[in-house]
C-alpha cells in the first residue's frame, strides 16, 4: 500500500472513530439527562430543589475514564495515530480560569455546555439553538480579540525595535559610512 493510501486510509479511520465514539457520547447524554436544561440546573440548585443524578452520572464516567485511560495507556501508539497527543501544560493561567468561569456560568445559567447543546440540536430545541448559537459568537468574539492583541503585540515590538535603532544611530559611538 502506498503512503498517500495508507495516510488516506488511517484519515478515515479517525473520522469514522470520532463519528462512532461522538455518537456513543450523544446517546449517552440523552439517556443521562444531561441535554434536558432542568435536570442540569436542578443539580445546581443546592439550596432549593436539588437533584443529585447527575452527580452519579459523573462519577460513573470517572470511573470508565480511569479504568479506560490506563489501559489505552500501556499501549505503544493509539489504533489510528502515530502517537497519542496529551496536553503537557500543568499551569493554570488567567485564560483558562477566565475560560472556566464563563463555562460554569454559561452551564448554570442556560443548563447546556457544548456536548449536550450540539446533541440538543438533533432534537431541533430552540434552546440549543440560542446557546450555540451564542457559543459560537463568543469563540469567534475571542477569536478575534487574540487576533487584536497579537496585532498589538507585534506593533510595539516593532515601534521597540525602531526606537533601539534610531538610539544606537544617534549614539556619539555610532560610526559614519
Amino acid at each position: 500500500m502506498s503512503p498517500a493510501a495508507r495516510a488516506l486510509r488511517q484519515s478515515r479511520n479517525q473520522a469514522l472513530a470520532a463519528l462512532g465514539t461522538g455518537a456513543i457520547f450523544g446517546v449517552g447524554l440523552v439517556l443521562s439527562g444531561m441535554t434536558l436544561p432542568s435536570k442540569v440546573i436542578g443539580f445546581l440548585d443546592f439550596f432549593g430543589d436539588w437533584d443529585p443524578s447527575l452527580a452519579l452520572v459523573m462519577g460513573g464516567a470517572i470511573a470508565v475514564h480511569a479504568v479506560v485511560f490506563r489501559l489505552v495507556a500501556r499501549r505503544a501508539s493509539p489504533l489510528f495515530a502515530q502517537k497519542f497527543a496529551l496536553p503537557t501544560r500543568r499551569d493554570l493561567d488567567p485564560k483558562l480560569l477566565a475560560g472556566a468561569a464563563i463555562f460554569g456560568a454559561g452551564w448554570g445559567l442556560g443548563g447546556f455546555c457544548p456536548g449536550p447543546g450540539l446533541t440538543s440540536l438533533a432534537g431541533f430545541s430552540g434552546d440549543a439553538l440560542l446557546f450555540i448559537g451564542a457559543m459560537l459568537v463568543g469563540m469567534l468574539g475571542v477569536a478575534q480579540l487574540e487576533k487584536l492583541q497579537e496585532r498589538a503585540k507585534a506593533k510595539e515590538k516593532a515601534k521597540t525595535a525602531e526606537a533601539a535603532r534610531v538610539a544606537a544611530d544617534a549614539s556619539p559611538h555610532a560610526t559614519a559610512s
